[in-house]
């Protein structure tokens, strides 16, 4: 479509494009509500960069595709806020409560309504708009002065980065936080990698919003609710009721949960229905914010240099309870790091029964001086992980015992160790440790991975219980008479199986690489590590020097790699798998690829592999897949029930290949 436009035309139809595409994120992202399925939105999407690439100057800051894509930052510059972004008070009890609201009507001859929001627990930023344009976010700060985080909070997709009306100028404050299955992901990966986790969904929150690399803040899923305005031009408002309808008019994700009262009991009776259903919400909130409605009484009330005096948080009381300590274990995980686990005598903790609470490093059990047989007080992280906060030590009774560290792994006997600098202890026994083996070879299998179609959990914890597996590598040399004995697995199982662990040793360097799970090393760094070596031999021979002169390749990842191949066990799997005959080389993107240079597009249903299978294929040779048909596309992959993209393809004259055909044309390519 690009090639064919006038710059008039492509003008007005990149302003419908974003319109339309602005209008579908509010839908899918605040609304909860799509009306198109995610590819029709990846076509507006393609359509509207299509356009931009051919028409540089239509790019403005507030284009859907300017959400990610700045330079990292080197250091975050200082904000100055026009309004001080102060603080609340709090109450704790209806006693509190009450005093807040007689303090009210001794100043204040009128009726005073109350409007009681949910109090996030996030990262409070303020946002600035200029004739409807999204310009700059910045931290709280100390309430005067914040960090300029406008790149990171572009990537929040509920932000809009253009209102629905041009308002002059329009500042407004709101919550950034991060969902508790998004943390949980996180976490998971994290653990996966061998990176320290974080504490709860708002230290996650805080830490992706300062990352000085845009990026790394859009691989997370951010949250943000609006809920206060500084400054506004053009607009009269008189309650903050109000307010929050203005907002959400503007197009600004704004927390359904909200609720108009007339007396301070029916506040009070909101604040403990909230302090039950809490944990319903896919996020965290740590109690609710209760303003004067309206806008005039608070001007006449005003504020102390802390907190309004128009506004209080009535906080949650944090859910705890007193247990002891059984007993203190160690669980070493898939990259090797022993993580202590406090066993407790069970306890109900917010609607559930608590028996473990992590303990997360040495260092917290030094600090904390905590004991086998000690009394504590236990509660639950960020409303989700149980952790011990503080020991009962009046209680001791001199029969509890210190805690150490193991000298060696409890499950392989291989030495330990703690790097400068990090709080973690990790067991060196890599791929033969058994505590690692069952996570390692799940890795290792994964889709990202060396994608071997069939290997499950259940199946790789019989290959382990059997002795028929001790490494990855024994993976290669299992038979199909091996397999058949397993609990669910029938001669054409046992056949498929073996028949996806064979396809899998053409897999790029790359692929293998990452499967091996080297600390610190995920997919992204395995490729630019594989297609800078080439082969395996020559990542095994590199040096710290060598490796920090390859471009995204830091110091932590270096010093990882050159740990993981003295390791003599490591090099030993990876013998294994090279006389299994598993490829240990990268077809470089720099090298003439069959595919290189074209574009592919997919519709239909495919008999012989998923539509994945078919991207990663086209990958593989150097092609392109693209979401939507245009003049660019060379090939139109043509499966069952097509869509519309069939008779786009038709009208603009280009190559249809069946299925049949499309793989007729890889087994060319490859020859």
């Amino acid at each position: 479509m690009a090639r064919d436009i006038t710059f008039e035309e492509a003008q007005k139809r990149v302003e419908e494009l974003r319109k339309e595409i602005d209008r579908h994120n509010y839908l899918y992202f605040v609304l909860n509500a799509p009306e198109i399925s995610d590819q029709e939105f990846d076509a507006l999407m393609r359509e509207l960069i299509e356009l931009e690439e051919k028409f540089p100057e239509l790019i403005t800051p507030y284009s859907p595709t300017q959400r990610v894509g700045e330079q990292p930052s080197k250091e975050f510059a200082q904000v100055q806020h026009p309004v001080p972004l102060l603080s609340l008070s709090n109450a704790f009890d209806f006693g509190d409560l009450k005093e807040w609201d007689e303090r009210i009507k001794r100043q204040v001859k009128n009726s005073v309504d109350y409007v009681v929001e949910l109090k996030i627990d996030g990262l409070s930023v303020a946002l600035t708009y200029e004739n409807g344009i999204f310009v700059m976010g910045a931290t709280r700060g100390d309430g005067y002065t914040g960090e300029d985080i406008t790149a990171n909070l572009k990537t929040i997709k509920t932000l809009p980065l253009r209102l629905k009306d041009a308002i002059p100028r329009l500042v407004v404050r709101g919550e950034a936080f991060m969902p508790k299955a998004a943390f949980n992901r996180l976490n998971e990966e994290r653990e996966r990698n061998g990176l320290p986790l974080f504490a709860n969904p708002r230290n996650a929150a805080a830490g992706s919003l300062r990352q000085l690399d845009p990026k790394i803040t859009a691989s997370r899923t951010l949250g943000l609710f609006v809920y206060e305005v500084f400054m506004v031009k053009g607009v009269e408002l008189d309650t903050q009721w109000r307010v929050l309808d203005f907002l959400q008019k503007q197009g600004f994700p704004v927390n359904p949960y909200k609720k108009l009262c007339s007396s301070i009991e029916e506040v009070y009776s909101q604040c403990k229905e909230w302090e039950e259903k809490r944990w319903e919400l896919d996020y965290d909130i740590d109690g609710l914010v209760v303003k004067v409605n309206s806008l005039e009484i608070q001007k006449t009330l005003g504020h102390t240099s802390k907190s309004p005096r128009w506004a209080i948080a009535y906080k949650f009381q944090s859910e705890q309870a007193v247990t002891r300590v059984k007993d203190i274990i160690i669980r070493v995980g898939r990259t090797g790091v022993l993580t202590p686990t406090a066993i407790l005598e069970p306890v109900r903790i917010g609607g559930t029964t608590v028996s473990r609470a992590t303990l997360h490093n040495e260092d917290i059990i030094r600090e904390k001086d905590i004991r086998i047989g000690d009394k504590v007080v236990v509660q639950k992280a960020g409303e989700i992980i149980p952790e011990i906060v503080s020991v009962i030590k009046e209680e001791r009774k001199g029969t509890e015992k210190v805690f150490s560290f193991p000298a060696k792994c409890p499950e392989c006997g291989s030495r330990v160790v703690r790097f400068p600098g990090e709080a973690a202890v990790r067991c060196t026994g890599g791929l033969v440790c058994p505590a690692q083996q069952r996570e390692s070879i799940i890795h290792f299998a994964s889709r990202d991975a060396m994608n071997i179609e069939g290997l499950g959990p259940k199946i790789i914890e019989q290959l382990l219980e059997k002795g028929l597996v001790k490494d990855v590598a024994d993976l290669y040399y299992l038979k199909k008479e091996d397999l058949i004995n397993l609990e669910r697995m029938g001669e054409k199982s046992a056949e498929n199986l073996i028949n996806a662990i064979q396809k899998s040793k053409s897999n790029p360097l790359s692929r293998l690489l990452f499967g091996l799970g080297v600390r610190y090393v995920g997919s992204r760094a395995a490729k630019i590590l594989a297609e800078s070596f080439k082969t395996m031999d020559k990542l095994i021979e590199a040096d710290i020097d060598e490796l920090l002169e390859i471009n995204e390749i830091g110091e932590k990842i270096a010093r990882s790699i050159v740990e993981f191949f003295k390791e003599e066990h490591n090099l030993k799997v990876i013998e294994k798998l090279k006389n299994a005959g598993v490829n240990m080389s990268e077809v470089s993107s720099e090298e003439v690829l069959p595919f290189k240079g074209k574009k592919f597009v997919l519709t239909g249903k495919l008999n012989s592999m998923t539509r994945n299978e078919a991207k990663e294929k086209i990958e593989f040779l150097g092609g392109e897949v693209l979401s939507s048909v245009s003049r660019k596309v060379d090939y139109l992959i043509l499966g069952k029930d097509p869509g519309s993209k069939y008779e786009k393809a038709v009208s603009l004259g280009i190559t249809i290949l069946d299925e049949e055909q499309f793989l007729e044309l890889i087994e060319k390519s490859k020859k």
